[in-house]
């Protein structure tokens, strides 16, 4: 047998190296220490992804951690919105330097490099995974206890770049009411079994909207199936947030992190950001 020289390419033998599992990991920044890492996807847009991501990490920060948000979504970034960040990402030969909000949770997204925020991003598909690549690899997060990754809907070439390039230890899945959505859930739940990424909870969005007068809850889209499609699916964690104007308008206002309540406990809890 000739003398391995470990360039797979070009050898047609069946050696150890070859047939090991590949790891499409990416390395961190050299300046960048992140110690967990959970994305928040759904399997269709409009649930309230970005929605669920701000309120988690605003949580976490409040309660001590070091947080970072990671948005992957870069045809329709909403993260920086929702913070009410105004600064652009500045950089050096080391890297790039992510903004930070009000309460300190370092943020990455396209909108903070593009001149104008309206601006369309029209991109194909090879240029928006390696930027999404970039995020991880160029830019200097320092010192991180929890970075939450707004994934773009469904299950295409962004989410499976994240799951085969970040190390991520878990993802939270958020839905809306409707009897429709449980497909999608399922589509969620049956790529990160192919990643081999657990589902750490799920969250319905927009869940019921609560009566001013007399507190009983009305459901607007249709009775929750959260419990159920938890359940269905061996999901031990769940949440339910209810509609609420309050909550709209922080969001739109850019003043999420200022928007208190225990909704998300159970997810937080279950990622170990309790303190």
């Amino acid at each position: 047998m000739a003398e391995c020289n470990h360039d797979c390419a070009n050898c047609s033998s069946n050696c150890s190296d070859r047939t090991k599992p590949q790891s499409f990991l990416l390395p961190q920044n050299s300046k960048s220490k992140i110690r967990n890492v959970i994305a928040v996807v759904s399997g269709k847009g409009g649930v309230g992804k970005s929605l669920v991501t701000s309120l988690l990490a605003s949580e976490t920060a409040r309660r001590g951690f070091s947080t970072a948000v990671l948005d992957a979504d870069i045809t329709g970034p909403s993260i920086p919105k929702a913070f009410g960040l105004k600064d652009k990402v500045t950089g050096d030969e080391e890297g790039f330097y992510p903004v930070c909000s009000s309460l300190g949770i370092k943020v990455m997204s396209l909108n903070l490099l593009l001149d104008n925020d309206s601006a369309p991003v029209v991109w194909r598909s090879p240029i928006i995974v390696n930027s999404v690549k970039q995020f991880w690899t160029d830019v200097i997060w320092g010192d991180v206890d929890y970075m939450f990754v707004d994934m773009p809907p469904g299950t295409g070439d962004v989410p499976l770049t994240v799951f085969q390039s970040l190390p991520i230890n878990g993802i939270v899945i958020v839905t809306t009411p409707q009897e429709l959505v449980e497909m999608i859930v399922e589509k969620a739940v049956r790529m990160a079994d192919l990643m081999h990424v657990p589902v750490m909870a799920l969250v319905e969005n927009m869940s019921y909207l609560e009566c001013p007068d007399c507190g009983k809850h009305i459901a607007v889209f249709g009775e929750s199936h959260v419990e159920e499609t938890a359940e269905r699916f061996n999901i031990d964690t769940f949440a339910r947030i209810p509609i609420d104007s309050d909550l709209s308008k922080a969001s739109d206002s850019g003043i999420i992190e200022r928007y208190y309540s225990n909704w998300l406990n159970a997810v937080l809890a279950k990622i170990g950001a309790v303190r």
